[in-house]
């Protein structure tokens, strides 16, 4: 009898045993499949990036190319003619990272209810006034004139007037707006148009064809002279998904993006033939002439927190629609 109670309670521990190690083995399951950590390792995962032709993507190039030519790529890269192209891309959840201008982040960040979040500036102002001469020493000089331009309802609209109203030129300026960068280049080249505000790569554009052309003004120090903040003109959004799930790997191509732009900016010849090959800018030539005149930057953090804030201010400002209705806060910034 007492034999038999005590294979009894031997079995009755061996069945709870059971139960206990099915239990640890079912939360260990479930661990894995809810851990948001539990995701393919990251040097397994392929970035996917985006950016804008131009100045937005120059920064790019050094990237790109070592990118493509490895044979282990860590990342994948697409190139957009224009921002409805990449608007598109983005809003369907498609790229991880990509390069836009800081207007359109803003925008894109309430279109997708806050899924992309800015991680660095990457472009400071692009803007110049081109003239065949010498008459503008100063943007006073403006006054009187009339200004061709590129840009309207758009940021470089509001960057213009804002510089105009601080300097007292708001009414003493004449402002006729373009559609094309590229058609106003070409009549700023021709003698058609005698002063014209055109971003880069455009500016080198119209220089390259014709020598008698220079670039006047620099607007982006005209900005710093009369406001708190910088011209900021293009940056980095990062998915919030990418972050949660390959957050090495963007950190990673945040670093990789970093040295891309130092390389681009000190060793311009070989960074504007990258440029050129990589269809950025169409010729080697334009993209060397233009990159020191395009600002092109990598700043993260509290400095991109306060440049953008200030510049978002102004926007809102002038047309709060141009930043998705409202002021953006602390939300639309990712901080390492």
């Amino acid at each position: 009898m007492k034999i038999r109670s005590i294979s009894f309670i031997l079995a009755l521990i061996m069945a709870l045993g059971c139960l206990i190690g099915c239990s640890k083995a079912n939360n260990n399951n479930a661990s894995m499949t809810t851990d948001p950590d539990n995701t393919p390792p990251d040097d397994n995962y392929v970035l996917k990036a985006g950016t804008l032709k131009g100045p937005t993507g120059m920064g790019m190039a050094k990237i790109v190319t070592d990118n493509n030519a490895s044979s282990d790529p860590k990342y994948s890269f697409e190139f957009f003619g224009a921002p409805e192209d990449i608007t598109a891309k983005l809003i369907s959840g498609n790229l991880d990272v990509a390069a836009v201008p800081v207007n359109l982040a803003a925008v894109i960040n309430k279109k997708t209810n806050g899924e992309y979040v800015i991680a660095a500036i990457n472009t400071l102002g692009v803007l110049h006034i081109v003239e065949k001469g010498s008459t503008l020493t100063s943007i006073s000089d403006l006054s009187g004139k009339t200004l061709h331009a590129t840009g309207q309802a758009s940021t470089p609209e509001y960057m213009l007037n804002f510089i105009l109203e601080k300097n007292d030129l708001k009414d003493k300026v004449t402002v006729v707006w373009h559609t094309e960068h590229s058609e106003l280049a070409t009549l700023v080249a021709a003698g058609e148009v005698d002063y014209a505000m055109l971003p880069e790569p455009h500016v080198t554009s119209a220089i390259l064809k014709n020598n008698e052309l220079r670039a006047a003004i620099d607007l982006t120090a005209e900005w710093d002279k009369v406001s708190e903040g910088d011209a900021v003109q293009g940056c980095l959004v990062v998915s919030k998904k990418a972050l949660t799930n390959h957050k090495s790997s963007v950190l990673n191509f945040l670093d990789d993006y970093k040295a891309s732009v130092d390389f681009v900016n000190n060793n311009i010849p070989e960074a504007a033939q990258m440029i050129a090959e990589l269809g950025i800018v169409g010729a080697a030539k334009a993209a060397e002439n233009a990159i020191p005149r395009c600002n092109i930057v990598f700043i993260e953090g509290d400095e991109m927190v306060k440049s953008l804030n200030e510049f978002y201010g102004v926007l809102y400002n002038a047309n709060p629609a141009s930043i998705g209705g409202k002021l953006p806060d602390d939300s639309l910034y990712f901080k390492r």
